[in-house]
């Protein structure tokens, strides 16, 4: 009796021995798929109450989207943003003080540009903004790769600047920041069509 509890304590001892090692070969055979365009964006900063994560149009999950298209919108929906609220304090400030060119310039800010002599000289202006923008070529993927699409590697808006070293060092204040910067963007560009959208109207300055 005693042999016979031996043996069979021994037969389970070594099939338990055996058991991980098979499921641990099992599991090494599972092909884990990568994340989709729209889990992607879903991770994303950004999606907060009561709309969450806000797609109508569909972007994320159109036919066709990659991971680098997605990381492309999110790219320029932070620089339309930070231009935005850029902006609109221009508008604020600019449309009660303005001291250049003599202070004669006291016109609404959609027109501002074109009452300078500046104007005479529009595209050497625009060319040498766009300087700034060339560099943001180098976080673009090859062509042949995938059009206007960003490579995963490169963090959305991160472009080396944080002179104030606002940048939190925890992910978590990290990843709220980021979406308190967004928040604000969209608010800024949804204020500016409507500040744009007044003058052309009515033709006056709103400040």
């Amino acid at each position: 009796m005693l042999a016979i509890n031996v043996a069979a304590s021994s037969a389970f001892s070594g099939l338990a021995m055996r058991a991980p090692m098979n499921i641990v070969m099992q599991a090494k055979d599972v092909v884990v798929p990568p994340p989709t365009p729209l889990e992607i964006m879903k991770a994303m900063p950004g999606i907060t109450d009561p709309l969450g994560f806000f797609d109508p149009l569909g972007y994320a999950s159109a036919e066709g989207v990659t991971e680098g298209k997605v990381r492309f919108y999110r790219e320029a929906e932070l620089k339309h943003g930070r231009v935005a609220m850029l902006a609109s304090l221009g508008f604020l400030v600019g449309e009660q003080f303005h001291p250049l060119f003599g202070g004669n310039i006291n016109v609404p800010s959609y027109i501002a540009f074109q009452e300078t002599p500046l104007q005479a000289f529009f595209f050497p202006v625009v060319c040498s903004l766009a300087i700034f923008e060339v560099f943001s070529v180098f976080s673009f993927m090859n062509p042949k790769d995938g059009m206007w699409a960003i490579k995963s590697d490169h963090k959305a808006g991160d472009f080396g600047f944080d002179p104030l070293g606002l940048k939190p060092a925890s992910p978590a204040e990290f990843a709220e920041m980021q979406t308190k910067e967004l928040n604000n963007g969209r608010l800024a560009m949804l204020a500016m069509a409507g500040m744009v959208g007044q003058e052309l109207a009515t033709g006056a300055k709103l400040f």
